[in-house]
This record gives structure tokens, sequence and C-alpha cells, in this order.
């Protein structure tokens, strides 16, 4: 996650339409959908409505398609008429799982395809392809969707095709072993509040979203790229766990909860998710009287940045931090789903509810 200073830069970057930027960020523009290289020639959208990636695949995986005018996914000097032709045919048919027959159709040359995609992006033409699939099928669930259908949608038959292709383009295992320094196990796991993911090691829980949640795919990646772990779909205890105690928060019979857990943060971050764990099951806090109960009552911005980057929802309680007005704040899961947890929450305060 880009910190907000270096948020505010690229942003003035995108209005000066510095070519220096140019391959340092993409925007994604959520009012339209699309992202932009810096120096796009269309009108300039406002901040709030700017998510900044620092590669063309995490665009893609956060469900925004490339921009016409300017065509972040061409050399910024020169249009290759291979990409352009190529893009143009996944944007017609994005749901398309691609076979030699396609190339052959548009007499293309797949190793030229590969080569051309993955010396300027980073990646194969079908990695680009998988990615803008899969991040459809991402956006279909955000909006409400069912699963099922945004599987069919990302051209997979079965659901654990679906889900293995998920995992794996959050994160490939590391091509050499002395590269891997941990494995991680990813499972899906089904709530009343819709799918989640969670990933674990053998003994800790490391991350806990909903699969609906922008730019989870980039958390997992960023996860796995500090740690240098393999992430494949499996099952842990830390999972088991998980999956137990949400069945068991979901039906008003858990309070706290005990499945470990390992928080990849800054000291500063780290602090402020001991203090959200702090807040009793029921009840709320405004974002200044977090700050104030870790000694830092000038930091309520900084505190809020942090809530945002807590990776385990739910079990690290930030729903339940609201604004001073009691209005709700912001939350990575969707507002109606805050909403509900805090009703839910309240409903079974005062219940006993016996250990597990």
């Amino acid at each position: 996650m880009f910190t907000e200073k270096l948020q505010q830069k690229y942003y003035q970057a995108l209005l000066d339409k510095n070519k220096e930027y140019d391959g340092i960020f993409y925007v994604g523009v959520t009012t339209t959908g699309v992202f932009c290289r810096p120096t796009c020639p269309a009108r300039k959208p406002k901040q709030e409505h700017c998510e900044f990636f620092k590669t063309a695949q995490e665009a893609l995986l956060a469900s925004f398609r490339p921009c016409r005018r300017c065509q972040p996914l061409s050399h910024p000097d020169h249009v290759s008429d291979l990409v352009k032709k190529l893009v143009e045919a996944v944007e017609a048919h994005p749901e398309k799982r691609w076979k030699d027959r396609d190339f052959v159709a548009l007499s293309v040359d797949p190793s030229t395809a590969r080569r051309q995609f993955k010396k300027r992006f980073g990646m194969t033409f079908v990695a680009y392809a998988r990615a803008r699939r899969m991040g459809l099928a991402m956006k279909e669930i955000r909006k409400g969707g069912a699963v099922i259908q945004a599987q069919l949608s990302a051209g997979y038959e079965s659901s654990s095709g679906f889900r293995d292709a998920f995992s794996k383009i959050m994160g490939a295992a590391p091509t050499k072993p002395h590269e891997q320094h941990c494995l991680l196990k990813v499972a899906w796991l089904d709530s009343p509040l819709g799918p989640m993911l969670a990933v674990a090691d053998e003994k800790e829980l490391y991350l806990l979203e909903f699969v609906e949640r922008r730019g989870l795919e980039r958390e997992i990646e960023r996860l796995r790229l500090r740690l240098k772990a393999a992430i494949v779909p499996g099952m842990t205890e830390p999972l088991r766990s998980i999956d137990r105690e949400l069945k068991s928060y979901f039906e008003g019979k858990l309070k706290e909860f005990e499945t470990p857990l390992f928080l990849l943060g800054s000291d500063f971050q780290k602090k402020v998710w001991q203090a959200l764990l702090k807040i009793p099951y029921g009840e709320t806090r405004s974002y200044a009287a977090q700050a104030l109960s870790i000694g830092e009552p000038k930091a309520t911005r900084a505190v809020a940045n942090a809530n945002g980057a807590n990776q385990l929802a739910i079990v690290i309680p930030c729903h339940r931090i609201i604004n001073s007005s009691g209005a709700l704040g912001g939350y990575g899961g969707g507002i109606a789903r805050k909403e509900w947890l805090l009703q839910h929450e309240a409903k079974y305060q005062h219940e006993h509810t016996p250990s597990l």
C-alpha cells in the first residue's frame, strides 16, 4: 500500500502529466473502471477516485481495464500493432481462455506474443488475459453476484479450478527452492456475508479478508513478496481453527477469537492493531479515541490508515471504529458489512457465550 505522501506525489504527477513517472505507476479510476499511465490526456479525476498501482498486472487484478486513450499496455513512445491487436481481442471477449488456435485465427505467433508482453510488461500475454479474466470475475463478486456465476464467467467449469486459479494468480511458488523462505496455505471460507480468503502457515493466521475487497490480490502479492513465500491452496490448523471460530462468531456464540495471529506491519501499525483487539465485543470507539488510547492523540489520520491496512478482518475488529459524529466511516469490506457486524455484535453483546 502506498503511503499518503506518495499517493499525493503520484496524483500531482498525474495532474502535471509528468513523463518521468511513465512506468513508475499506473492509476485506476474508480468512476470509470479504467487504468491509465501518468501522462494520459483524459480529464483528470478527483484524488478520492484514484487507486495507484506499481504494475499493470496489479491494476488488471483489481478489475480495471486499460484506457483506450493512453493505452497503458503499449510502450509510451510506440504503439505495437501486435500488442494493440491482442489487447483489443481480449477486450472483445475478456472471458476467453486462450488456446493456440485463437492465436492462429489472428495470424499471431504465440511465442512472439509471449516475448513482447514479457519484455514490456513483465508478464506473458496468457498471464495478462488470465489476470483480466479473473479481475472481471472478482468485480462481479464485489457487485454482489454469485461466486458460481463469476466462476463461469471466468471460464471455469469447476469451483476448485476457479479457486486454484485465483490462488495461483495471487502468488505462484518461487521458481528456485532456495528463494522460498516459507510455505503459506490459502483457503476459501464461506460466511453469511460472502466468501472470505484466509492465509496461514502451520502455526498462525496471516490474512483474512472478504473476497470482494478491492485490492485483495495486491495484499496477497505483498505478503508473498515480503515473506518470500509460496502461497498454495491447502489447509492448516490455523485455517481449520478460524473456520470453526467464524462459524461460531456468526452464530452469536463467540466473542473472542483464539486462533494465533501473525501481524505483518510496522511497529506503529502493530500498536494500532493491538489497540483494536482491546475494544470489547459490541462496543465502538472513535478514531480520535483510538489514537488517544495508544498515546498518539494527534495521529488520528495515521491511525485511520493503519486500520485500513489491517489484513485480519473481523478478528482484528477495525469494524468497531467509527467517526466521532457517530457515522460509520470507512471499511475495507464495505459499509453494509460494517453495519451488519456492529448490529450483529450489539444483538449478542449481553448473551452468555459458553466456551467452544
